[in-house]
């Protein structure tokens, strides 16, 4: 897997400019591998968003062998930089783009329409065509089995998270969060901070320990691409627990355990039906069921009972039998969010713009 960073591409794309790959779908040739590039926001570490991605990407590189060529594109910032990168992704005569990043959406859609020959697979958004595939975690599945355990633990009653954007995927998280906790203890009270970043350790930690201070004695590192936020809950003596991969070696006492998501099942299957000329985008909203979400590395402290009621809520949440959004819900501001025995669909998940009774930090405007 050839890595590559901001500096070198943005330096390539000047000397050779930009250029499109416009034709029909190659098929995989002994003398030409098929050209996979992901580009993700952040450097690729052994932890986190980006490291779950190209993780995701080995069993396709496995299966495929020398006929596919992993490229990924690491620490590209949302914005005019992260365009002419994938443009010169594409022009390199990459086939498969994975574009790991919210703000990656508008510039990776017009690269699926100016080359229908070329699949895009993008991370968290929520544009469709017929080349071009957002996908999504449903996180908010493990993050209410992580509200429960936090609860059982919790002494003060207060949970916090380290969050990085106000987008529904990381909303929907704390909500779910916060539903799972309040169906142990319904006093249960969230405080949120926004650091506005993808990739910021120094903010994070501060963060983390602003919550500390509080008196918030269980944190969800929610999307933070570092281990930072679970490192300061380590050295406090406070719980935390993350997204994507595992955090546990920095927190071998206090870690709570990690809402991991394996995206080889749908990068493979991505892959595959590129090479048979059957793709058609989709919006993939993928969770437990799907084998892309699953809890692991809980900690022992959880109490007995309490893995008891966990273990029976993710096997109805597997099964579909229960969903974490499922009502009587009321929103922050007193209002009805979901009515009594509705539940809400993937679209209303996917477009969450409010925060659930509980919550206790206003969403910035």
């Amino acid at each position: 897997m050839t890595a590559i960073n901001r500096r070198t591409l943005l330096k390539s794309v000047a000397l050779s400019g930009l250029a499109s790959a416009i034709g029909a779908r190659v098929t995989l040739a002994a003398d030409e591998p098929l050209g996979i590039a992901l580009v993700v926001p952040s450097p690729i570490g052994d932890v986190g968003w980006g490291h779950a991605l190209a993780a995701g990407l080995e069993p396709v590189k496995a299966a495929y062998g020398d006929k596919v060529k992993v490229t990924v594109l690491e620490n590209i910032p949302e914005g005019p930089d992260a365009d002419r990168i994938m443009n010169k992704a594409v022009a390199d005569g990459n086939k498969v783009l994975i574009a790991g990043s919210f703000g990656y959406q508008n510039g990776a859609l017009q690269i699926a329409r100016r080359n229908p020959g070329v699949t895009v697979l993008h991370a968290s958004g929520f544009q469709v065509a017929p080349n071009f595939s957002p996908f999504a975690a449903k996180y908010f599945q493990g993050t209410y089995l992580m509200g429960m355990a936090a609860a059982a633990l919790t002494k003060s009653g207060k949970l916090g998270s380290v969050s990085a954007f106000a987008i529904p995927e990381l909303i929907t998280s704390i909500n779910a969060f916060t539903l799972g906790a309040q169906a142990v203890k319904p006093d249960i009270e969230v405080s949120v901070v926004w650091v506005n970043s993808w990739f910021d350790p120094a903010k994070e930690q501060e963060a983390a320990k602003a919550l500390i201070a509080q008196g918030c004695d269980v944190i969800f590192s929610n999307a933070q691409d570092t281990p930072s936020v679970i490192s300061a809950c380590e050295e406090a003596g406070v719980y935390a627990f993350n997204l994507n991969s595992s955090m546990k070696s920095y927190a071998p006492k206090t870690y709570l355990g990690c809402v991991a998501t394996d995206w080889s099942p749908f990068f493979k299957a991505s892959v595959d039906a590129h090479v048979a000329g059957t793709f058609k985008g989709a919006n993939a909203f993928l969770g437990v069921s799907d084998k892309v979400v699953e809890v692991v590395d809980w900690n022992p402290a959880v109490p007995a009972d309490t893995v008891a009621k966990i273990k029976e809520a993710e096997a109805k949440i597997a099964d579909g039998s229960f969903s974490p959004f499922t009502g009587p819900i009321t929103k922050a501001d007193g209002s009805e969010a979901v009515a009594a025995g509705k539940t809400l669909s993937d679209g209303e998940i996917v477009a969450m713009d409010w925060h659930v009774k509980g919550v206790a930090t206003p969403l910035p405007k």
